[in-house]
């Protein structure tokens, strides 16, 4: 999609990729009579992660530059691991990205009939042979990199016999595993795709779509290529795995041109590779399954159900997919491009408030005891029409534990004994004594206040100080429960290798507090973002967030942490 310059907010940037070139060629030699169609055609047999986002992103975004469509089709062609909670998840996630596919929703299901003529089809011209090799024996005939594969014995079994058989198959008569269906290319091709690939197979399991109506299920390479052809697709777009089956897709296409006139594009780029992540769709069940996160959509996992809980907006999304580009190489992108998109986004569109995480009691000794006031904070510091909004204050206060040192370190400006801070929006302190307990923690610290210094009056610039920290009204301070997540792993690359990936979990990625907030965060509805003022980017909780209990996410610190730690 079009984004805007950085540089130059009005005006329109399109990015170019070998993509966009391609069409931009097309659309002038009129190929496509200036058609742009695409698909994003997920299995359901899973949640989307962040690697899908690219492909969400480059599909719709394309044919919203071009004016073209992008249809959302699942391949629905293995009933054992699918289910309606993935159709249903896949739907809400490329909706919450900000994409529409309209009229244009479609199954691979959707097209069983047809593909089961197009074999039969494929049966009748000697392109197609019923296979009773076992599954290890074809893998054994295939060959290898280096050797070339074997014929089957059945590889010329009479037309009329394999049409005999292909519908006995589809009649329930055999069991699964008994036979399979075979393109009948060439077992001598250096491309192991093309030794005669298995088109059909038999699996007695109920389809969520069909029930029991079908027996037989057609695979993943012959199906696509025909579900991008009925739906008139121009560019088939995927990554870098499916090239190698690219001679395979036009192999059926070409033997199908009577039936079916399009012949779309597959063109490869490359796919997301994220730092401190996991993207294995097995890896991410097993997650799932041992209970290694907290479900589906745990803010630590790269699924998009989890990055949207996390707090990632669709905008910063969309803003990754864009600054990462497309390319035909394979490369790491770090962790920390994703994260700064979300802050570049948040800082922009994020409301201030004040949270204190790690309280600590400042009493101040010279405020009256009945006294309050209301101080006045901008809501953003750089959106003046977004107005101000009504802190109190009163002689006692919480402030970050982290805000104050008994014996401070070189460079350390924040409160210690006898300095003096602003707190923010409101007046200069000094530390004048400490309270502690019989261990010798500190339970409170005791100030005195300067009441000609108040922020916004002619007095806060009488003297300056470099110190400058935020606090909240014990009397008016909620408490809320906040979610403190970080990177699921330690390692940059868990899964490389012969790694298991399981034991670089990180045993700090989830941390759950109890803080204090301002009263305006009480009411904040479900994923409204926020950043909570010196501490970071958070987000009201989607699921947990409600009347009378303040749930909050850690989105992402203000600054990275993990690069610095990573050069040290």
């Amino acid at each position: 999609m079009k984004e805007k310059s950085e540089t130059n907010p009005s005006v329109e940037v399109i990015p170019t990729n070998f993509i966009r070139n391609i069409i931009d060629e097309d659309n002038r030699t009129g190929k496509w009579n200036g058609r742009v169609e695409t698909r994003f055609p997920p299995e359901p047999n899973g949640y989307l992660h962040i690697g899908h986002a690219k492909s969400i992103c480059l599909n719709f975004g394309i044919v919203h530059d071009y004016g073209g469509v992008c249809h959302l089709r699942f391949d629905d062609t293995n009933p054992e691991k699918e289910a309606q909670e993935y159709v249903d998840s896949i739907c809400d996630s490329v909706s919450w990205l900000g994409f529409d596919w309209g009229q244009h929703l479609y199954y691979s299901s959707d097209y069983f009939g047809q593909l089961y003529e197009f074999a039969e089809f494929l049966i009748t011209q000697g392109k197609a042979y019923v296979e009773s090799l076992s599954a290890d024996e074809i893998r054994e005939y295939r060959g290898t990199l280096t050797n070339p594969g074997r014929n089957s014995p059945y590889r010329d079994r009479p037309i009329a016999e394999n049409l005999d058989l292909f519908r006995r198959m589809k009649a329930g008569e055999f069991a699964d595993g008994q036979y399979v269906l075979r393109a009948k290319i060439d077992m001598a091709s250096p491309n192991i795709n093309m030794r005669d690939p298995v088109i059909y197979r038999i699996r007695h399991v109920h389809h969520q779509r069909t029930g029991d109506q079908w027996c037989i299920y057609p695979m993943y390479d012959y199906t696509h290529c025909i579900s991008d052809a009925l739906e008139r697709i121009t560019h088939s777009l995927c990554t870098l795995e499916f090239e190698d089956h690219r001679p395979l897709y036009d192999w059926v296409l070409d033997q199908l041109v009577d039936k079916v006139s399009c012949h779309p594009q597959q063109i490869e780029f490359a796919r997301l590779n994220l730092t401190y992540t996991v993207m294995s769709k097995r890896k991410l069940i097993e997650l799932v399954e041992k209970k290694l996160v907290d479900g589906w959509d745990d803010p630590r996992l790269s699924t998009l159900a989890g990055v949207r809980r996390r707090g990632f907006t669709p905008r910063s999304i969309r803003l990754f997919a864009e600054r990462i580009g497309i390319s035909k190489a394979d490369s790491w992108i770090d962790m920390n491009v994703l994260e700064d998109c979300l802050r570049d986004d948040l800082n922009e569109h994020a409301p201030r408030r004040i949270a204190v995480l790690k309280p600590l009691k400042l009493i101040i000794d010279n405020y009256p005891d009945d006294q309050q006031e209301d101080c006045f904070a901008p809501n953003h510091p750089q959106k003046t029409e977004w107005g101000k909004r009504t802190i109190p204050f009163s002689k006692v206060l919480y402030i970050e534990r982290d805000d104050f040192m008994e014996t401070p370190v070189k460079g350390y400006f924040r409160l210690s004994p006898g300095a003096e801070v602003r707190l923010r929006y409101a007046y200069l302190v000094k530390c004048i004594s400490i309270e502690k307990n019989a261990q010798g923690g500190i339970e409170a610290i005791h100030c005195t206040y300067d009441p000609d210094t108040k922020s916004g009056t002619p007095g806060a610039d009488s003297r300056k100080v470099k110190g400058n920290i935020h606090w909240l009204s014990a009397q008016h301070a909620h408490v809320a429960e906040v979610r403190l997540y970080d990177r699921l792993f330690t390692d940059p690359h868990p899964d490389s290798g012969d790694k298991d990936y399981k034991t670089a979990l990180n045993p700090d990625s989830k941390r759950i507090i109890s803080a204090y907030v301002e009263s305006a965060l009480c009411e904040a509805p479900p994923e409204q973002s926020f950043q909570f003022e010196r501490n970071g980017y958070f987000v009201a909780d989607r699921i947990d967030m409600k009347p009378g209990k303040s749930v909050f996410n850690r989105a992402v610190t203000l600054r990275d942490s993990w690069g610095k730690d990573a050069g040290s």
